[in-house]
């Protein structure tokens, strides 16, 4: 009896125990999944440095600059000078370089008595100053004549009679003007001739800072196309003086470069065209032929009021040769005469005007830009005799 009773209370804890197993497994099937856990990882602890470092500097925007606008400076103009007394301001330059014929004359007539060697003498230094043998003639003839009838001797009586006859022998009445103003609503033309050597293009730009300097307006036209570099040379004059050079192709229409130069100045209302022309000599009748078509064209606008030869001072008799073929190509009205400052024979300028009959209207004294001065008789007699006036 005992075991059944053990049998039974063993049997009645297992079936406890069982149900005790079952049942709570059977709640946690029923009851939803624990929510998911995110994964953190590991913060590595950071190490202080040991020196402290600066902050980095907060970068400020600054407002935008604006470039100032570009502005082209213009090149400073030269302002030539009046050419009004430019032939006594200079007259020291010109004496320089021509005094010793006015000492050697001077020595001579002051003499007691003047033998007939003496008289050859005088002719002698006038012939070498260039005043051509004509010239010098009539006024040894005229010295001869004052002395004898005077009988002055002193230096500055003399002095005064070489001065007066010299003079006379320039003809100062000759119209030494230049007709350079505007007229009949178009500019005055001036054609600028002579052979290349003689300074032409270079005294072409000189004479436009004369009428610049007397407060005129000046276009150049460079026609002389057959050198390479005389439109660029009288560019650069009318450059320096804020005066416009009309050009044209090298080798191109001579005739062309100065009608376009006339017609251009007429549209600008400037008061002259001073126009270049070429200077060949190796063949007169292309020159010629040349010269003429530059004329006749440039007349399709109006006439021609100058047309300037210039000739230089240090080639003597022989630039009377090369005068004569320009007068025989177009109606020259007169002569600027270069390169005086460095000759002893002044006295070209008397053998000029009696052979052509033209007068000489500017003279060349220097390198400077405004050595160019306009011929006065007394004035340029003054400083070839030298000594006081």
């Amino acid at each position: 009896m005992e075991y059944v009773v053990a049998a039974v209370i063993l049997l009645v804890v297992l079936i406890v125990g069982a149900v005790g197993l079952v049942v709570p497994k059977m709640r946690r099937r029923d009851l939803p999944p624990p929510p998911a856990v995110p994964t953190v990882p590991p913060v590595e602890e950071e190490i202080p440095p040991l020196i402290e470092q600066a902050a980095p500097p907060v970068a400020v925007e600054e407002p935008p600059v604006e470039a100032p606008p570009v502005v082209e400076e213009k090149p400073l103009l030269e302002k030539p000078e009046p050419s009004a007394g430019r032939l006594v301001r200079l007259r020291a330059r010109l004496a320089r370089s021509q005094s010793a014929l006015g000492r050697g004359l001077l020595n001579v007539l002051s003499r007691d008595h003047l033998e007939e060697e003496d008289w050859e003498e005088i002719e002698e230094s006038l012939i070498t100053a260039d005043v051509g043998i004509e010239a010098t003639q009539v006024i040894v003839e005229r010295l001869r004549e004052r002395v004898r009838v005077l009988g002055t001797r002193t230096v500055a009586e003399v002095r005064e009679q070489l001065v007066e006859e010299l003079v006379g022998a320039l003809e100062p009445g000759m119209d030494r003007s230049l007709r350079t103003a505007p007229h009949d609503g178009r500019p005055a033309v001036v054609l600028v001739v002579g052979v290349n050597g003689a300074g032409k293009t270079t005294t072409c730009g000189k004479i436009g800072r004369v009428l610049i300097g007397d407060g005129g307006s000046v276009l150049f036209g460079a026609a002389d196309t057959f050198r390479a570099a005389a439109a660029d040379q009288i560019q650069t004059w009318g450059e320096r003086v804020g005066a416009e050079t009309v050009r044209g192709p090298e080798g191109g229409d001579p005739a062309s470069v100065a009608f376009d130069a006339v017609k251009r100045g007429i549209d600008t209302g400037v008061d002259t065209v001073l126009i270049d022309t070429a200077g060949r000599l190796q063949n007169k009748v292309g020159l010629m032929d040349e010269l003429g078509k530059v004329k006749r064209v440039v007349e399709k606008h109006g006439p021609v009021d100058e047309t300037l030869l210039v000739l230089d001072a240090t080639t003597g008799q022989n630039g009377l040769e090369q005068a004569r073929v320009f007068t025989e190509v177009v109606d020259v009205t007169g002569v600027v005469l270069t390169k005086l400052d460095g000759t002893a024979k002044g006295g070209i300028v008397i053998a000029v005007q009696r052979k052509l009959g033209i007068p000489v209207k500017l003279v060349g004294l220097g390198e400077g830009p405004d050595d160019l001065a306009p011929f006065e008789p007394k004035a340029f007699v003054e400083a070839l005799v030298g000594g006081d006036a």
